[in-house]
C-alpha cells in the first residue's frame, strides 16, 4: 500500500480566493501597525490642516513619512513581507503623501487662488497617484524613476511650516508661490528624471568611522532650524534628477574622446 503524504495546510490554501487565503492566513501585525499609523499621521495632517494648524499638520507629514521607512524595513528584517503589507503600504502613501500634502497646501495658500488653486492642488495629488503606480509595477527598484512621494510630500510640508504664520492669511504672492512649487514637485514625481534611492544603503553592514561623525553633524543642523534645513535638503534631492540628467546630457557624461574612425 502506498504511504500517503500529510496534507499541507499551504496546498489547500493556495487553490483559495485571495479573500479567503487572508482570512486564512492572516496578516502579519507588526509591520501592518507601523503602515496604520502612517495612515492615521496622513489623516491627522489633514484635520490638522483643515483647522488651520500647519505646523501640526506638517509634523504629521514628517511622522508619516518616518513610520513608511520603517514599515519596509521592519517586513523585511522580520521576514513578514507579503502581498496584502505591500497593497496596504501604498494606500497607506497615497492618503499621507498624496491626498494630505495637496490638502494642507490648498488649504493654507492654494484655496486663496480659487479655481486654479484646487486645480494645482489636484495635479498635484494625482501624480501622487501615478508616482506610487508605477512604483508598483516597477521590477527594478535601485534607483527612482520620478521624485519620490515622500519626498515630494516633505517638500511641500517644509514649505508650509517655514511660511505659515499662526493667525496670518498668507497673501496673493506667497499663493501665487506657492501653487508654482506646489505643480513643479508634482510634475517631478511623474517625470523619467532617475533618482538615488536610499533602499541602497546597507545599514547591517560596517561603515567607516567618518559616516557616524557625518550624520551626527547632520542631525545637529537639523535641529538647528528643522523646517529651513530640511526644505533645503530635500528641495536639493529633488533637483539632484534634473541635476543629473544635464550633467550626463551635456556635461562629462557624455564626453567622447573624439570622432570614430572610419
Amino acid at each position: 500500500m502506498a504511504e500517503t503524504r500529510p496534507k499541507d495546510p499551504d496546498d489547500e490554501v493556495h487553490h483559495l480566493d485571495p479573500g479567503d487565503r487572508l482570512r486564512r492566513r492572516g496578516v502579519y501585525l507588526l509591520p501592518n501597525l507601523i503602515t496604520t499609523g502612517a495612515l492615521f499621521a496622513g489623516f491627522f495632517a489633514i484635520v490638522a490642516g483643515m483647522g488651520g494648524n500647519f505646523v501640526a499638520a506638517a509634523l504629521a507629514i514628517y511622522s508619516a513619512l518616518i513610520l513608511d521607512t520603517l514599515d519596509g524595513r521592519v517586513a523585511r528584517w522580520t521576514r513578514s513581507e507579503s502581498e496584502f503589507g505591500a497593497e496596504y503600504d501604498s494606500l497607506s502613501d497615497m492618503v499621507a503623501f498624496g491626498v494630505a500634502p495637496a490638502l494642507v497646501a490648498f488649504t493654507w495658500a492654494l484655496s486663496d487662488l480659487g479655481q486654479v488653486g484646487w486645480v494645482v492642488a489636484f495635479i498635484y495629488m494625482a501624480c501622487a497617484g501615478l508616482r506610487l503606480a508605477r512604483f508598483n509595477t516597477k521590477d527594478d527598484n535601485t534607483t527612482f524613476t520620478g521624485l519620490a512621494s515622500p519626498s515630494a510630500a516633505a517638500i511641500i510640508a517644509s514649505a508650509v511650516w517655514i511660511w505659515s504664520t499662526p493667525g496670518e492669511v498668507p497673501g496673493l504672492v506667497a499663493s501665487i508661490g506657492m501653487a508654482v512649487f506646489t505643480a513643479v514637485v508634482g510634475l517631478l514625481m511623474v517625470s523619467q528624471f532617475s533618482y538615488f534611492s536610499p533602499k541602497t544603503l546597507d545599514l547591517k553592514g560596517r561603515q567607516p568611522f567618518l559616516v557616524l561623525v557625518a550624520i551626527v553633524l547632520v542631525f545637529a543642523i537639523i535641529f538647528a532650524h528643522p523646517p529651513l534645513v530640511l526644505l533645503l535638503c530635500f528641495t536639493a534631492y529633488a533637483l539632484s534628477g534634473p541635476a543629473m540628467y544635464v550633467w550626463n546630457r551635456y556635461g562629462g557624461g557624455n564626453r567622447t574622446t573624439g570622432p570614430a574612425s572610419k
